[in-house]
């Protein structure tokens, strides 16, 4: 029901304010892909910005020999980021392929702590908090885990809308199993 409403306050947003809109995802394991496209369809976002682990069920960086299964994902990723036309910010996160990152979003990808002014505001972008956390910004765009800091928005605990100049925020969740196929089952105690 929550998410229903926020979806609906996002569209009241969207078609009442004329401003630019960002969207923030990280943390996404492929069986959120469709949801993302649904959302980008919908809502038409100006810019995305991508906090790292963009193949988040594939963890690369305890098993590189699933490289195969992450250029896959990274690749219909890519195909729906691409499509959407929005300007793109891509960082690099833990379970990530930089090189791969940057044969398929070129000059859209950013090092972690880069801080990026959109739509009259200042974003830090990091995959993690510690690598935004200290800089002047408005906010402070990260994912990874769950903790929560002044000024961020975690994209690991939802799909997270800002409209530019206002700075008015919208989060809508994720689809329920999210956090298992990104697998923090057992670290949640889910």
């Amino acid at each position: 029901m929550l998410g229903f409403l926020r979806r609906r306050k996002l569209r009241e947003l969207r078609e009442s304010l004329n401003e630019e809109l960002l969207m923030h995802i990280g943390d996404t394991p492929e069986s959120v892909y469709g949801f993302l496209e649904g959302l980008i369809d919908r809502y038409r976002p100006d810019f995305i910005v991508h906090t790292g682990d963009l193949v988040d069920n594939v963890k690369l960086e305890r098993r590189s020999d699933l490289s195969p299964l992450y250029l896959s994902g990274l690749r219909r990723l890519a195909k729906i980021l691409k499509n959407s036309r929005a300007r793109l910010f891509i960082v690099p996160g833990n379970e990530d392929d930089p090189k791969l990152l940057r044969e398929f979003f070129g000059d859209s990808v950013v090092e972690p702590g880069t801080v990026v002014e959109i739509g009259g505001r200042r974003f830090a972008l990091g995959h993690t908090w510690k690598e935004v956390r200290g800089l002047k910004v408005d906010f402070r765009l990260y994912g990874h885990n769950f903790k929560e800091i002044p000024n961020g928005l975690n994209a690991v605990l939802g799909v997270n809308f800002v409209f530019l100049p206002s700075g008015r925020v919208v989060r809508v969740g994720y689809p329920v199993g999210t956090d298992t196929m990104r697998g923090y089952k057992l670290w949640r105690g889910l």
